[in-house]
Order: C-alpha cells, then sequence, then structure tokens
C-alpha cells in the first residue's frame, strides 16, 4: 500500500491548470455506450477512477484509443459482448452504478455488482432502481442488480430524492426510451450537465439543462461526438483552501467562475477571497483569515445541499481551512452520516474541533497542527489530510492514498512543482 510522506509549514505559490471534472467524466464514459459510432471525449482527468471506468467499458467489447491530445480519449464500442459490469470493478468505485441506464437502454439488459466507493456513509441505491422501473424496467435485486426490459417507455417521473447519479443514469436511459420523459427533482450539478450536453450534442433531445426539471425526447439513435467535459469545480476549491492555509498565492487556470458562486460565498465566511479575470482565477496571498460573523456578531454556519448548495464534496476542505481561521464556525454537513469522521485525526494534529453528533462540527481557531501518521478514508477526507499535513508543523505520513488518487490527478507531481513537500512511498 502506498503512502505519502509531507513536510508542512512551506507556502504553496505558483500556477496550476485545474484537471477536468471526475464527476462529469465517469457518466460521460459510460454514455458513450448510448451509442456504436466513436466518441471523443476531452480533458478526462487522468486518476483511479476514470481508469477502472475505461476498464469496464473494454469489457463490454470496447475500444479505448489514448489520442495524441493529453487528456483525450476515442471510444468505440459496437457490438456489446457482454452487460454484465465486473465484479472487481463494482468493488473499487461508486460509478460503476452508472452503466445500468446506458446497458438497459442499448442492450435490454445490464447486470451490476453492488457498487464501492467511498465510506461516507449510506449512499442508497433506490432512487436508481425507481427511476429504471419507472422507465418499464424490472429490477433484480439478489446478489446483484440485474436489470431488464423488453421495451423502455417514457414517463412523467418523480425522484424521491435529488440523487446525482441517479438523475444521469435516468437520463441515459431515456435518451433512447420510446417518447417523452419528464424528470422532476432532478440533480442540476454542472456535472450532470455536463452528461445532458454531451448527450445533445450525441443527438439527443433535452430541455431544462441545469434545472430540476428534464424534459428528454428518446431517440431511435444517438450518433458520435467530441466533447470536452468542464473543469473540476472540488479540486479548485480544494487547491483555493491550501493556497490559503499555507499562506501562498496561487493562479489556477480553467475555472468556470458560476461553479464556484457556491464555494465563493462559504470560504467568504472565513475571510478568503479570489479573483476572477478571464481564464485565471487567482487566490491572493494576504487573506483576512478572519470569520466574518452573522448580524449581531452571531457564528455563521457553512452548510451543504444539493445543487446550487455548497457542495458536500467541498465540506470536508472547509473544515480543515476553519481550522486555520480566526473565528468560531458551524459546519453541518446533511448528507452523508459519516463524512465527518475524519475530524478525530485533525483534534490529534491539535485542531480544536467540537464534533456535536455525526453531522456538525464546531471550528474555533486558528490552531497550530502537527505533523501526525493519517489515513484516508475517503478521497475528499483524503484531500483535506493531505492540506492539514502541508499546513502543519513537521513530518505527516499518510496512507490509504489509492483513495486520494480516485478523484486527484497526479497530485505529488502537481503540488511538488507548487512548492509542497510531498513524496509518494510504495
Amino acid at each position: 500500500m502506498s503512502q505519502y510522506l509531507i513536510t508542512g509549514g512551506v507556502s504553496i505559490n505558483g500556477k496550476i491548470k485545474a484537471s477536468g471534472n471526475k464527476n462529469a467524466a465517469l457518466p460521460c464514459i459510460a454514455a458513450a455506450i448510448l451509442t456504436s459510432d466513436p466518441v471523443i471525449l476531452r480533458n478526462i482527468p487522468d486518476i483511479e477512477d476514470v481508469q477502472v471506468m475505461l476498464d469496464v467499458y473494454r469489457s463490454f467489447g470496447g475500444t479505448v484509443e489514448p489520442l495524441d491530445e493529453r487528456n483525450a480519449y476515442r471510444l468505440c464500442l459496437g457490438d456489446i459482448k457482454n452487460s454484465q459490469v465486473p465484479l472487481e470493478a463494482a468493488r473499487k468505485i461508486r460509478a460503476s452504478i452508472l452503466f445500468a441506464g446506458p446497458l438497459l437502454a442499448r442492450t435490454g439488459k445490464a447486470i451490476l455488482p453492488p457498487p464501492g466507493g467511498d465510506v461516507i456513509g449510506r449512499r442508497r441505491l433506490d432512487t436508481h432502481f425507481l427511476a429504471l422501473e419507472e422507465l418499464g424496467a424490472r429490477v433484480d435485486a439478489n446478489a446483484a442488480f440485474t436489470f431488464t426490459a423488453a421495451k423502455l417507455t417514457g414517463v412523467d417521473i418523480f425522484l424521491d430524492e435529488a440523487s446525482v447519479t441517479a438523475t444521469e443514469n435516468a437520463v441515459m436511459a431515456a435518451a433512447l426510451a420510446e417518447g417523452v420523459t419528464i424528470l422532476n427533482n432532478a440533480a442540476s450539478e454542472p456535472h450532470v450537465q455536463d452528461l445532458c450536453r454531451m448527450i445533445v450534442s450525441m443527438g439527443g433531445h433535452i430541455e431544462g439543462i441545469g434545472s430540476n426539471v428534464l424534459t428528454i425526447t428518446g431517440a431511435r439513435k444517438l450518433s458520435g461526438c467530441d466533447f470536452a467535459i468542464g473543469t473540476d469545480y472540488m479540486e479548485v476549491g480544494s487547491l483555493i483552501g491550501l493556497a490559503a492555509v499555507t499562506r501562498g498565492e496561487l493562479e489556477i487556470t480553467g475555472p468556470t467562475p458560476r461553479d464556484l458562486r457556491p464555494a465563493k460565498m462559504a470560504f467568504g465566511k472565513l475571510g478568503i477571497v479570489w479573483e476572477h479575470e478571464g481564464n485565471t482565477l487567482r487566490v491572493p496571498r494576504n487573506q483576512s483569515m478572519k470569520v466574518n460573523h452573522d448580524l449581531g456578531g452571531m457564528i455563521p454556519k457553512i452548510d451543504d445541499a444539493p445543487w446550487p448548495g455548497f457542495p458536500p464534496d467541498l465540506t470536508s476542505i472547509i473544515i480543515v481551512v476553519a481550522t486555520q481561521v480566526e473565528g468560531t464556525v458551524l459546519v453541518h454537513e446533511k448528507m452523508f452520516e459519516s463524512r465527518m469522521f475524519f475530524v478525530d485525526k485533525l483534534i490529534g494534529m491539535g485542531a480544536r474541533i467540537v464534533l456535536c453528533d455525526p453531522h456538525r462540527a464546531v471550528i474555533s481557531g486558528p490552531a497550530k497542527l502537527a505533523g501526525s501518521e493519517l489515513t484516508s478514508p475517503d478521497v475528499r477526507a483524503g484531500m483535506a489530510m493531505v492540506i492539514a499535513a502541508l499546513a502543519a508543523e513537521g513530518s505527516s505520513v499518510i496512507r490509504n492514498v489509492y483513495q486520494i488518487e480516485r478523484g486527484y490527478e497526479n497530485l505529488v507531481e502537481r503540488l511538488s512543482a507548487l512548492g509542497g513537500k510531498i513524496e509518494r512511498q510504495d
């Protein structure tokens, strides 16, 4: 098992290009199944989860050809050899569930072992099953999840929760269904929008992109496309937090300003700002790093929510940043009951945090952090630990870095280029 050896106390400075959005790349790879024509995908991050998804695509008989342009692939799946996701791949990532919709639409059958992924609490799959059943699929949820459908038919669906991956599965299935599907209470995150735009570029018909009501008119056939996904605003948020806590100055190229509006409000409560000009976001060195109190001097709250709320994937990052800010803030994680359990490691490093319950933490800062031995439980908590270690005095060891590299591209190389003292050891 690999680990990171990190020596903290050094400012992060320089320029870095934002990677492609992992959460857009994974459903877009699955959507390439919807056509027998070649599909070119650009700005795909070079991370573990992407490679697993590409391996699953190959297992169906597809070809994956890296292009000369970095982070670009040509995918083609003529005849589908089988409709079963390999067990080992399913155990590695939760996104394996995204093959259910396109396989059903293309072959009328999909077999998926229960998906793995991050350990951040219960992540129910019921919404996927209910949406696909509404479209005409039969679901057998015994040892493996088996979906079958003689024909998918458009219908008016109300999702029981605004699940991102369930929305994506329903959209992909509806893209080749007969008739019109109206998807109510749909997720509207930027990566869901990217998937919808890709399907439109393939000849699909989707109205309401960016809203919580999507109208999908099924097509008889979809064609190939050449599509570039957007930048990863989760990575951008992580880099902003890293620059702030190490008192550095950072230029990030590629971010989309509208994708960062919820994060900008949350970081602003901690006295952290940035400038956006053209294609470049600049995090200045001289941040106030002081909590901005609510009216009457009240302690502010940062809480996550479905889009366009503050992204839950940045909750771990904002907690670490709050430990280095003067003042007290309440962070309320409403969506996953186990995401905050990593804070005991931060407390062991010297952070002043009161974990009120599985969803709420009160953080008082600034705290002097000391290096420690840590283990990454999931992608975002792992990156939060990297940020804490780089802000701490002394050396830290972070184990189980596979969980971090599932979501962050060439992290050691890129952070080292910015002055970070980080080494990967096998």
